[in-house]
């Protein structure tokens, strides 16, 4: 296992749309592997492929308290099963530090394969609805950031530019 650097805002990698899966494999299963573990470490509940640089509709997500029941989501796909939406305040790996509201259909049907490449499918409702949506989002090229106004986007994209050089720095002293 290895963990996998997380691309940040505004890297425009982000912006890559992700495509399919065209066989699920042992490489498959071990970037799934890397990205749970990089999820963990950050610590998060959800990745996407495309925040590590790996441009394939893959997800990984966790969200137990005891990080003890991970689920691995190849070529999702999301119907909405409502018109109802639920305004949840979202974070992202890839924009770090910066939470805000976002509007989303409050339940899902989720259809994908899971790492034996078997198709299946379930329902979700609440935080795992939210957090599927915001990461097929990232499977899209768009961050949550995009559902902000232009002004908050843009201090959210200075705070993360300011959060990086910080890093650089704090990384060259060593």
């Amino acid at each position: 296992m290895a963990l996998l650097p997380i691309l940040s805002f505004p890297d425009p990698r982000l912006r890559t749309v992700a495509k399919p899966v065209e066989e699920v494999t042992d490489e498959i299963r071990q970037l799934a592997s890397d990205m749970l573990e990089t999820m963990y470490e950050a610590p998060g509940i959800g990745l996407a492929a495309s925040q590590v640089d790996r441009h394939i509709q893959l997800i990984v997500m966790d969200l137990s308290e005891e990080k003890d029941q991970p689920m691995v989501f190849i070529n999702p796909k999301i119907t909405p099963l409502t018109d109802e939406t639920q305004a949840y305040e979202e974070g992202c790996l890839s924009v770090p530090q910066i939470y805000d509201k976002v509007n989303r259909p409050s339940r899902v049907k989720i259809e994908a394969l899971n790492l034996d490449g078997e198709a299946f499918e379930i329902e979700a409702d609440g935080l795992l609805a939210v957090c599927i949506q915001h990461e097929m989002d990232h499977l899209s090229g768009k961050l949550f950031v995009d559902y902000l106004s232009p002004l908050k986007r843009q201090r959210a994209r200075e705070k993360v530019e300011k959060l990086t050089r910080q890093k650089e720095k704090v990384a060259l002293k060593r």
